[in-house]
């Protein structure tokens, strides 16, 4: 069962991850995960791996992105044991993509498979569903 204290820094770990990727600070972004986290950003048509590998993609492909403010709520604990947690919340991100003046933004839904460890909660298995895209440029802007 899911305490008022483990829900608290369950919600702070996911604000953690959307500060660490809208500050493009990737050090940030390790913390939120397990060392053998598996992260899933295909159903946006991005990258798939290891945490580190995530982490050499960012690094390497999300700074050309001139802003982005990810918005994290609906935050549910679905299932939960003293040891793992599973739990779902909804984003919203509003972002300026490279060569467009015009803002754009995307939602859908984190899915995150949790375990806690001595440094508390940590995410071992993120997916993200990429629900809506809007603002995006058109295949004859590529």
């Amino acid at each position: 069962m899911s305490t008022a204290a483990d829900n608290s820094e369950i919600t702070a770990l996911l604000y953690r991850y959307a500060r660490a990727v809208d500050s493009k600070d990737w050090e940030l972004y390790r913390s939120v995960f397990t060392d053998d986290a598996t992260i899933d950003y295909s159903s946006a048509g991005q990258a798939v791996g290891t945490r580190d590998e995530i982490v050499d993609w960012f690094a390497a492909n999300f700074g050309v992105i001139p802003w982005s403010m990810h918005y994290i709520t609906n935050i549910e604990v679905l299932k939960q044991d003293a040891e793992t947690a599973t739990v779902r919340a909804m984003f919203y991100n509003p972002m300026q993509l490279p060569g467009m003046a015009a803002q754009s933004s995307c939602g859908g839904y984190y899915h995150h498979e949790l375990r806690r460890t001595p440094d508390g909660w940590r995410s071992s298995s993120l997916r993200e569903e990429m629900v809506w895209f809007v603002g995006g440029r058109s295949h004859a802007d590529a």
